[in-house]
């Protein structure tokens, strides 16, 4: 029995241990479990057990707990939290991860919580705030370790051996100068193979290009991905070394855009917390149905235009929704793909243009394929070959529109400042269902009164 126990999810049983009331075996287990792990288990408890597991965690590994969970969960935990238990807390944090805590946390309580930090990490918690959280500066690490190139890998070794311990996640040690600025990376790799006598000079790598603390986080997540990086160092203006940005930083920036991404997509924040108030998450969504419904009312208005026509001849009114919807699915591929070529930095001056004539061409090419089945099966069906004709017609007018709305709607948007994940989409229903009711609709008045 115990052995088929042991075999489930750690996070299971803990639930379970939850259910049942057994909160001392719980309180055993929990300070046992990852920061991540424990995270994860508090956003799929309902509020009530959430605060039953957060009362018996371990104080010591609650500040690392409260930086892996979403912002939403939180800013709830916090509220329930007094001002000595978050200052405790923070107590012990790495810098990054306390400016990631402090940017949540009151203003009097993050002064508090700067006041209980010794002079340098104060200093170095300063530094990072400077900064914008979506930039490399934001997202270093200044907790670094640098040497000179002019002395014996011998000196480095007895160097980390005097200080004894190094930064987590260290794959090689920053070479700089005498006013810090970066000249290059000592791999630990090197350092431990090559000859103790060799000076730093002639055994470092230049290869690892710094990246500006101004950078944008998207440029940092690229930088990484494409010149396959484990760390990398962050500089000023003066090209002076500030600290580092290691593989898993770059991580939770890919984990945060890839949700963002998918709940804007809905229209929906990627914070929201799963088990919150009815009221607060119905308010929340309330906003998006509502510039829904005003874009629906928008289509159905051109609908009304045909009342005359439609009253006439009742077909189109079966036929009506299949051109919008063919235009929606056709306009949803473009979008995506330019909004992806954005996100990656594929989309520029010099070959824009060549891409919307793609778009077009790809529009133009599945209108007239699709117009033609369509067409054939319209007039199988209703026997009325100028019906067939006409939603044919309909059908390519749309899906030139919908390929060339997809292509330009993530531009203007970005230019206006407006994410394109969250607000893309709602435009382009928008468009591709005015357009496709009225060529559809206005075509059958022109050949068939």
């Amino acid at each position: 029995m115990e052995a088929r126990e042991h075999k489930k999810d750690p996070l299971e049983i803990l639930r379970q241990q939850l259910d049942s009331g057994r909160i001392r075996s719980a309180r055993a287990m929990v300070n046992h479990l990852h920061p991540s792990e424990l995270a994860r288990l508090l956003e799929s408890l309902p509020l009530k057990k959430r605060g039953m597991l957060w009362e018996i965690l371990d104080p010591e590994i609650s500040g690392d707990v409260l930086v892996e969970v979403s912002d939403e969960v939180r800013d709830g935990l916090i509220e329930g939290m007094r001002t000595e238990e978050l200052v405790a807390a923070a107590e012990g944090m790495e810098v990054d991860d306390l400016v990631d805590l402090l940017l949540d946390l009151p203003e009097t309580v993050t002064q508090e919580v700067l006041q209980s930090l010794d002079k340098q990490d104060q200093e170095r918690v300063q530094q990072v705030l400077a900064y914008d959280e979506e930039s490399a500066g934001g997202l270093m690490n200044v907790d670094i370790v640098t040497v000179r190139p002019d002395v014996t890998l011998e000196v480095v070794m007895r160097y980390l051996r005097f200080v004894g311990d190094i930064p987590d996640g260290t794959d090689s040690i920053f070479v700089v100068s005498r006013d810090n600025s970066y000249i290059g990376s000592l791999f630990l790799s090197r350092l431990i193979t090559s000859n103790p006598e060799e000076m730093v000079a002639n055994v470092m790598s230049t290869d690892v290009m710094a990246i500006s603390a101004d950078t944008p986080s998207t440029q940092v997540v690229w930088e990484f991905e494409n010149r396959d990086l484990l760390s990398a160092p962050v500089v000023d203006d003066d090209f002076r070394v500030l600290g580092r940005i290691t593989v898993d930083d770059v991580v939770d920036v890919i984990r945060d855009e890839a949700e963002h991404s998918l709940m804007s997509a809905a229209g929906l924040d990627e914070e929201d917390d799963m088990f919150a108030p009815v009221v607060k998450s119905a308010g929340r969504r309330a906003l998006w149905l509502g510039i829904n419904l005003g874009t629906a009312f928008l289509a159905a208005a051109v609908v009304g235009l045909f009342e005359t026509t439609l009253d006439k001849i009742v077909l189109l009114a079966v036929l009506m929704p299949v051109v919008p919807s063919m235009g929606g699915v056709a306009g949803t591929q473009s979008l995506t793909i330019i909004t992806r070529a954005m996100a990656l930095g594929q989309i520029n001056k010099d070959n824009v243009r060549g891409i919307l004539r793609k778009e077009l061409l790809v529009g133009v090419l599945n209108g007239i394929g699709w117009a033609i089945v369509v067409s054939l099966f319209t007039f199988m069906w209703f026997e009325e070959w100028k019906i067939g004709g006409i939603i044919g017609a309909a059908m390519i007018i749309n899906l030139i529109v919908a390929a060339v709305a997809g292509f330009s709607i993530p531009l203007i948007l970005k230019k206006l400042n407006v994410d394109p994940a969250l607000a893309g989409g709602v435009v382009l229903t928008t468009v591709t269902d005015v357009v496709g009711y009225m060529s559809f609709l206005g075509l059958g008045a022109i050949f068939l009164l």
